[in-house]
């Protein structure tokens, strides 16, 4: 079941997501367990406890952009989708890694594009986990919770979004392998990236969310970008 949180103060908009957030579950097969706020006060790190977030823009004292701002200090993870008046606003979206938005008045086709590719993100990786062999035994980690994994004197090393690092005995190529399908993407023949935690491309280097900056290799560069844009546009 997927948890889902509005942060709304008009009621009638509040009802709308709702009644879609209704119709999609029953149409779609897709257990959701949703919570409506009015305000996002204190909303901060109770953000990762949701899978998605519906976030109004224009909201009293704290403005959803800045509520936004705010989660990604804590969660890099939550997928946020913007709702607006004013499509323009949402555009700075892409500054706090939001999956999409949506203008109003809401329709249910709008709303099912976006929740399909919601959707989507968090079917690839919620139940698969990467299986490392470290010194002191087997650890499971989520893909969620992988930014990138590089190779370092030898050894495989998983950089975890929480900052911990997590060294292992075996080859890149095998862990590419094992974790396919994922959302992690070659990016040089010594670094695989989580697409999901990517917030910013250049011509040469992406940067993850915590905050590190990794370089293409020439050879992959164009492919290694298209399927990151795939993953993020929810293609793949």
């Amino acid at each position: 079941m997927y948890k889902v949180l509005i942060v709304e103060d008009s009621e009638e908009a509040a009802g709308t997501l709702q009644d879609h957030l209704t119709h999609y579950s029953q149409a779609k097969d897709v257990p959701l367990s949703v919570r409506h706020v009015s305000t996002a006060f204190d909303l901060g790190s109770q953000a990762a406890d949701y899978d998605i977030i519906f976030m109004d823009i224009q909201l009293p004292g704290i403005d959803g952009m800045e509520a936004a701002q705010l989660i990604r200090t804590y969660d890099q993870t939550t997928i946020i989708i913007f709702v607006t008046n004013l499509a323009q606003y949402a555009v700075r979206g892409y500054e706090v890694d939001a999956l999409d938005f949506i203008v109003k008045p809401v329709s249910y086709s709008d709303f099912a594009l976006r929740m399909d590719k919601a959707v989507r993100v968090l079917g690839r990786n919620d139940r698969r986990r990467a299986t490392i062999q470290t010194q002191d035994g087997l650890r499971f980690v989520p893909v969620t919770s992988i930014a990138y994994i590089d190779v370092d004197d030898h050894q495989v090393v998983y950089h975890l979004t929480d900052g911990e690092r997590i060294a292992a005995r075996q080859s890149l190529s095998k862990v590419e392998k094992e974790l396919e399908g994922c959302s992690l993407v070659r990016i040089s023949n010594s670094c695989l990236v989580n697409a999901n935690e990517v917030h910013a491309i250049t011509r040469e280097s992406v940067r993850v969310s915590t905050g590190t900056v990794l370089y293409f290799s020439r050879s992959r560069r164009k492919e290694a970008v298209k399927a990151i844009t795939d993953f993020m546009g929810g293609t793949r």
